[in-house]
């Protein structure tokens, strides 16, 4: 109980303490764009890379984990845009449908894992990150783009260009390239792995500033079946799948972590830039992280994946 204590007070009370310091203390939003600017542009990237350069390839179980992740995600996919058909929503609010369905807050995801699991678990975090990250990016960029005008042409090189320039793709394609090389140089490797280490709180803290309470009561029923393929459909595919792949222990149990996340929360901006359902999106965001406080750790104690 003490180690599940150890691990969530500080990833939940990040998110709190952000929040608490946007309606008291830090209240500019150019403070927080700028914080956000950094995380997501600098110290992502390089936890991303330092984490996955210390790991041995060759060790791990990557095409079942990766045949897992991307079975689970392109499922979770169909089943978004399926219940946004059924429901006869117009194509800006699918796609917030979509991306709270499928996105994920990856900061939580190392908090949870790296307490979790110490240092394999961060190091699995980014590879988990590496597989989820390109695949989130195709699809939603693939929904925005079929959602243009009618007779508008799909640009297959522009939406390349968009994932491939995504600063969190650069940085799993640095760490993958590193530690097929051996790791990083001296130097370089102490200077990733600071930089990386302030990206956790320095990020869990802006995804607190950014959550708005006030979006909680719309669209009731909408939030709630979302949240239901987010937090419930998710991990429980990822969990099947898992173990159907044979899955080890340590595997599962941070892919679980990782699709149990809720939403991102450039998700709002996403959607506020490409047309979405820019309401509906905050909304989510701010419900799904609420709801994680139970459903995230009900998924890994009850299931038994906690620390081994």
């Amino acid at each position: 109980m003490i180690t599940y204590i150890d691990v969530f007070v500080p990833a939940f009370g990040l998110l709190a303490l952000g929040a608490l310091l946007k309606r008291r203390l830090l209240q500019e939003e150019a403070i927080w764009a700028g914080i956000e600017r950094l995380v997501f542009w600098v110290l992502m990237p390089a936890l991303l890379a330092s984490a996955i350069a210390s790991v041995d390839l060759a060790t791990l179980p990557l095409g079942r984990m990766a045949a897992a992740i991307w079975l689970a995600l392109v499922a979770g996919a169909v089943v978004s845009v399926g219940l946004a058909r059924l429901l006869a929503l117009p194509h800006g609010t699918m796609t917030s449908v979509l991306q709270g369905g499928i996105r994920f807050n990856n900061l939580m995801g190392f908090a949870v894992t790296g307490g979790l699991y110490g240092a394999a678990g961060t190091a699995l975090g980014a590879v988990a990150t590496g597989l989820i990250v390109p695949c989130v990016q195709v699809v939603t960029t693939l929904a925005f783009a079929l959602g243009g005008e009618p007779g508008r042409r799909l640009r297959p090189l522009r939406i390349a260009r968009q994932v491939l320039l995504n600063p969190l793709i650069l940085g799993c394609l640095v760490g993958f390239a590193a530690a097929a090389l051996g790791g990083l140089p001296p130097g370089v490797k102490p200077l990733m792995r600071a930089l990386g280490q302030a990206a956790i709180a320095l990020g869990l803290l802006c995804v607190g500033a950014a959550l708005t309470p006030g979006a909680l009561l719309a669209r009731p029923g909408l939030q709630a079946a979302t949240c239901a393929i987010k937090l419930g459909l998710m991990p429980l595919l990822i969990l099947l799948l898992g173990r159907a792949l044979g899955l080890d222990a340590l595997s599962l149990g941070v892919a679980l972590v990782f699709m149990a996340l809720p939403t991102a929360t450039t998700s709002y901006v996403m959607a506020r830039a490409m047309g979405g359902d820019a309401p509906l999106m905050a909304a989510l965001t701010t419900t799904e992280h609420l709801l994680a406080v139970v459903t995230l750790p009900l998924w890994i104690a009850l299931l038994g994946l906690g620390p081994g």
